[in-house]
């Protein structure tokens, strides 16, 4: 790390930081609403965005500073165990061909907001319905943890704050950021991430480009980084007493690979911000083309990971992994590169934290306020409440970053994976058939809740005696698995069970309020404009 702050990257990075923000406010008035007192116009943006808008969101929101900081970071620390992201994104996209133009076409013609909305509607079960919207809230706040973690890693590596000055000092980089980001959010909603993203992924583009092929030619090419990549793996940790990592992961570390990149995938697009970007969409036929798109980003984020072995091999030397790849951009980079470089990172952590905070609030406003606080709540005053707790949100995760070890970040947002992984059964299943009982996926999320959260704290690591990652005993197979997909088959299993037990007492099921057509509906048929207009002037 260079001495002081590095003042060419400081004011590249500012310039990007003070552009994308005047976008941000400036994107109040692009799509610009009839009616802004709308969280169909807020939250959603209107319901309005074309393809290539809805690429760019969505891309900005899945592809976060977890891609460019915690992936590499990971394989810098353990090696290709790391490399679990890219599976798991290129699995991701034939699901969700098969259920999110269905979700898109439910919540199109009844006006839903949340997948909440539509449990609730699906199953009659306002209890259901106010577990899954518990679960996002709760699933989102480490995940928002993580990009404001990004930001504070590419100010560290500038000298701006770090771990010896005086806290105040330390954090008001973040803090004037994060102030930043919940001002534009407020005022612009969902349409500021959506305009900032194709700053964000331009970046992010130009970045990997310029680093995928300079870096490699100043380290001597990829077969000398992988050569000193190995060799340091194969060191032995004198804390653990194993070696670092492996080049290739071995016998031993198959089933938890293999299960880690499942769960991902299943709990991908069960975030309330994947649902939120998809929701904003015009129609269907968006959903559907940007499954068959978005996988170009899957290549984006292979080529990233390679960040982690050339951090090795070009001697990077850090206490916390987190920090590898903003120091290795600064020192291969021209100083004046290094700041586009940070910004990318930076800007990579507001779009997401934006819309994951829109994403949140919704949920609160919808599945809380109204379900169960005011249900009398009129347009103009969700509108209002969604904005509020957008940045009561952001404080959360603020707290969460300023308060816990930085050193962990990416099992900050595998923990959310385990909680998120738990409301699959309610909405995908829920998607294709009414068969389960609403009391006994209420019971079978439960169940994966408690379990995964047990095993989850009952985890050590070298630097924690608690959350120290997210794989365990796969109870029964003796193999070292994901906690989440262990935790997402029980669920299953207590959810069919308990269906057969409740349907042979004929207990009671909630009237579902959707018809078999409601899932094919596409944009321009009858539906949504009258459910809007039932919720009364203003909407």
């Amino acid at each position: 790390m260079k001495d002081g702050v590095n003042g060419v990257a400081l004011g590249v990075f500012v310039f990007f930081f003070v552009a994308v923000t005047v976008m941000g406010f400036l994107a109040a008035r692009w799509r610009k609403a009839e009616n802004e007192h709308s969280l169909d116009e807020w939250g959603l943006g209107g319901r309005s965005f074309g393809t290539w808008v809805t690429w760019f969101l969505l891309g900005g929101d899945l592809y976060t500073a977890y891609t460019f900081v915690a992936v590499p970071a990971a394989i810098y620390a353990a090696g290709a165990a790391g490399f679990f992201a890219v599976p798991y994104t290129i699995l991701v996209y034939p699901l969700i061909f098969t259920f999110l133009p269905r979700l898109w076409s439910v919540s199109h013609k009844h006006g839903y907001v949340t997948t909440s909305d539509f449990v609730r509607g699906r199953f009659g079960s306002k209890g259901l319905s106010l577990a899954v919207a518990l679960t996002g809230i709760l699933a989102t706040m480490p995940y928002i943890a993580l990009q404001l973690v990004g930001i504070q890693a590419v100010l560290d590596v500038m000298g701006v704050g770090g771990e010896t000055t005086h806290w105040f000092v330390k954090d008001l980089p973040l803090l004037i950021a994060f102030g930043v980001l919940a001002a534009y959010t407020y005022s612009s909603g969902l349409r500021a991430p959506a305009l900032i993203a194709f700053v964000k992924d331009t970046l992010i583009y130009i970045v990997i480009a310029v680093a995928i092929i300079y870096i490699p030619i100043k380290l001597g090419g990829f077969g000398e980084i992988f050569a000193r990549a190995g060799e340091t793996y194969a060191t032995v940790n004198p804390v653990t007493g194993k070696p670092r990592g492996a080049l290739v992961p071995g016998e031993m570390g198959q089933w938890g690979y293999a299960t880690l990149a499942l769960g991902s995938a299943l709990a991908l697009f069960m975030y309330p911000h994947s649902i939120t970007a998809t929701l904003s969409s015009r129609s269907r036929d968006v959903i559907r083309r940007n499954t068959t798109i978005l996988p170009l980003y899957s290549l984006m984020l292979g080529l990233l990971a390679l960040l982690g072995f050339m951090a090795i091999a070009a001697g990077v030397k850090v206490g916390n992994a987190q920090l590898a790849i903003p120091q290795l951009f600064e020192n291969m980079f021209p100083d004046w590169f290094a700041g586009v470089a940070f910004a990318a990172i930076g800007i990579g952590a507001l779009v997401p934290a934006a819309i994951m905070s829109i994403a949140a609030a919704n949920l609160f406003t919808r599945n809380i306020y109204k379900d169960f606080l005011k249900p009398d709540a009129t347009p103009q005053q969700q509108t209002k409440v969604s904005k509020l707790v957008s940045l009561l949100v952001k404080v959360g995760a603020l707290v969460f970053v300023l308060t816990m070890d930085k050193t962990v970040a990416i099992n900050f947002q595998l923990l959310g994976g385990i909680w998120i992984l738990q409301t699959l059964p309610a909405l995908v299943g829920g998607l294709f058939t009414r068969w389960f009982h609403r009391w006994a996926l209420l019971a079978g999320w439960a169940v994966g809740m408690v379990y995964g959260t047990a095993a989850a704290y009952g985890v050590a690591s070298p630097t924690q005696k608690h959350f120290g990652g997210s794989s365990a005993e796969i109870p029964g197979i003796g193999e070292i698995g994901y906690i989440g997909l262990t935790a997402f088959v029980l669920n299953v299993v207590v959810t069919v069970v308990l269906t057969f037990v409740l349907k042979a007492v004929k207990a009671p099921e909630g009237v579902d309020e959707t018809s078999p057509s409601d899932y094919t509906a596409d944009a321009g048929e009858p539906g949504v404009r009258a459910e809007l207009a039932k919720a009364g002037p203003g909407r």
